[in-house]
C-alpha cells in the first residue's frame, strides 16, 4: 500500500471517528434540552484538535515504520491527492453556501457551527474515499 494511501485512510478514519464521538457528547447533553441550547462549543474545539492530533500522530508513526517509502511521491500519486482534494473540497463549498444562507437567516449559531463541522468531515471522507478508489481501482487523470 502506497505511503498517500495510507494517510488518505487515516484522514478518513480519523474524521469519522472525531465526528462520531463529537455526536455522542452533544446528544449525550441534549437529554431534556433542545438541541440548539445544548453546550458544544467546547465539544467541537477538542474533536477536532484532537483529530488533528491523532492524524498527525499516525502519520509519524507509519512514516516511522516504512521510512523509505515516507518521501517518496511520484506523478501518479501527486494527481491522485490533488483529485482526491479537488473532489473533497465540493463539500466545504455546499457547505460554505449552506452556512451562508443559515447566516443571512439569522439561523442560531450553534447549527451554523455543527453545518461547517459536517462539512468539514464530509469533504475529508469524500476526498479520502477518491484517494483510496484511485489507488486501488486506478485513476485516469481527464
Amino acid at each position: 500500500m502506497a505511503f498517500e494511501e495510507k494517510r488518505a485512510w487515516i484522514m478518513g478514519v480519523v474524521a469519522v471517528g472525531a465526528y462520531l464521538t463529537y455526536l455522542a457528547v452533544v446528544l449525550g447533553r441534549a437529554e431534556d434540552t433542545p438541541l440548539a441550547e445544548v453546550s458544544y462549543v467546547s465539544a467541537l474545539l477538542w474533536t477536532i484538535g484532537a483529530a488533528i492530533a491523532v492524524s498527525i500522530a499516525l502519520s509519524i508513526a507509519i512514516a516511522a515504520a516504512s521510512p523509505g517509502d515516507a518521501n517518496k511521491k511520484d506523478q501518479r500519486d501527486r494527481e491522485i491527492f490533488r483529485f482526491g482534494e479537488y473532489v473533497g473540497q465540493s463539500f466545504l463549498v455546499i457547505g460554505g453556501v449552506a452556512v451562508l444562507g443559515m447566516a443571512l437567516a439569522e439561523v442560531d449559531h450553534f447549527w451554523i457551527a455543527n453545518t461547517i463541522y459536517l462539512a468539514f468531515v464530509l469533504s475529508a471522507v469524500l476526498g479520502s474515499v477518491a484517494k483510496i478508489a484511485a489507488y486501488r481501482w486506478g485513476f485516469q487523470p481527464w
